[in-house]
C-alpha cells in the first residue's frame, strides 16, 4: 500500500500540472509558450543544473559516469532508429531525433525529483544536460543537414554544466544567497515547463497516425528496455538505476518538434508533432509502470 501511495505522490503533481497546461491551451489556443520556453532554456534549466549538481551529495565521478551512459545510450538507440527508418523508407536524418531524444527535462526531472529527492534531481539534471547538448548539435545537424557551432555556443545550459562540475570537482561551497536564488528559480521552472508541455500538447495535431504509432512505440517501449539493459550491464542499483530507467522511459522531447519547425519541411514537422503527442499520451500509461518498478526494485 505504501508503494502505491508513493507512486501517486510522485506522479499526481506532474500529471496535474500538465493537465492544467493542456486545459489552458485548449481554452486559449493563441497562448504563446515561446516566452516560457526561452525563459526556461536560458535561465531555468541552467539554474536547475547548477543547483542540483552543487547542492546534492553525489560526487563528481557519478556525473561523469552518467554523461558517458547517456552519450552511449543515444548512440545505441541511433543505430536501432536508423534501421527502423530505413526499413520504413523514411527520412533517416530528420525523423531520427524524436526517436532517440527523450523528454528528460519537462517530464523526467520532476518525476525523478519526487521519486528520489535531491539526489534523483541531480542525476536527472546531469542526464538532461547531455540531451540538451544533443539537441543543439545532433538534432540541428540532422534537421538542417548542416553543422554549426553557434547553437552550442549560445546554449547557456552547457556553461552551467561546466561551472557546476568545476564547483563539484573542487568541492567549493556555494554561498547561501546563490543556493537560495537558484533553488527558487529551479522549482519555479519545473512548474513552468510542465505547464508549457501541457499547452504544447493541446496545440499539436496528429497527422500520420500509423507511422507515429510505430515511432511512439519505439520511443516509449524500446527506450526503457535499452535503459534497463544499461542498468544491468553497468550493474547500477538504487537511485542511479531508478533515474536511469525513468529517464530512458520518457516520451519524445517537444524540443525535437520546435527544432524541426525551424529547419525541416512541414511534412516532416507534422510527423514529429504526431510522434510527440502520441508518445506523450501513451507515456501516461507506461511511465507509471516504469516508476512503480523503479520504486519497488530501485528504491
Amino acid at each position: 500500500m505504501d508503494l502505491y501511495l508513493k507512486l501517486f505522490e510522485v506522479l499526481f503533481p506532474v500529471f496535474l500540472v500538465i493537465g492544467i497546461g493542456y486545459w489552458y491551451g485548449k481554452k486559449d489556443p493563441k497562448f504563446d509558450t515561446k516566452f516560457i520556453t526561452t525563459l526556461a532554456g536560458n535561465i531555468g534549466l541552467p539554474c536547475i543544473i547548477f543547483y542540483s549538481l552543487t547542492t546534492s551529495n553525489v560526487d563528481f565521478s557519478v556525473f561523469l559516469r552518467f554523461l558517458y551512459y547517456f552519450f552511449l545510450y543515444v548512440g545505441v538507440f541511433s543505430i536501432l532508429g536508423i534501421l527502423v527508418l530505413k526499413i520504413l523508407n523514411k527520412d533517416i536524418y530528420r525523423l531520427l531525433p524524436p526517436l532517440i531524444l527523450p523528454n528528460t527535462g519537462n517530464m523526467g526531472i520532476p518525476i525523478c525529483l519526487f521519486a528520489y529527492g535531491k539526489t534523483g534531481l541531480a542525476i536527472a539534471a546531469a542526464i538532461t544536460s547531455v540531451i540538451v547538448v544533443f539537441h543543439f548539435s545532433l538534432n540541428i545537424l540532422l534537421a538542417s543537414r548542416k553543422f554549426s557551432f553557434k547553437p552550442l555556443i549560445n546554449c547557456v545550459s552547457i556553461y552551467a554544466l561546466i561551472i557546476s562540475l568545476f564547483f563539484v570537482y573542487f568541492k567549493i561551497p556555494i554561498p547561501n544567497f546563490i543556493e537560495n536564488a537558484t533553488f527558487l528559480i529551479s522549482y519555479s521552472t519545473i512548474f513552468l515547463v510542465l505547464m508549457s508541455l501541457g499547452v504544447a500538447l493541446s496545440n499539436l495535431k496528429i497527422i500520420s497516425f500509423k507511422e507515429s504509432l510505430i515511432f511512439s512505440f519505439i520511443r516509449i517501449i524500446i527506450g526503457p528496455l535499452i535503459g534497463f539493459g544499461f542498468v544491468k550491464f553497468f550493474n547500477l542499483s538504487g537511485v542511479e538505476a531508478g533515474v536511469m530507467f525513468i529517464q530512458t522511459s520518457m516520451p519524445s522531447a517537444v524540443l525535437t518538434y520546435l527544432i524541426g519547425q525551424m529547419y525541416s519541411p512541414k511534412s516532416i514537422t507534422d510527423n514529429i508533432a504526431s510522434t510527440v503527442v502520441l508518445s506523450t499520451f501513451f507515456s501516461f500509461i507506461t511511465v507509471p509502470m516504469v516508476v512503480f518498478f523503479s520504486l519497488k526494485y530501485f528504491g
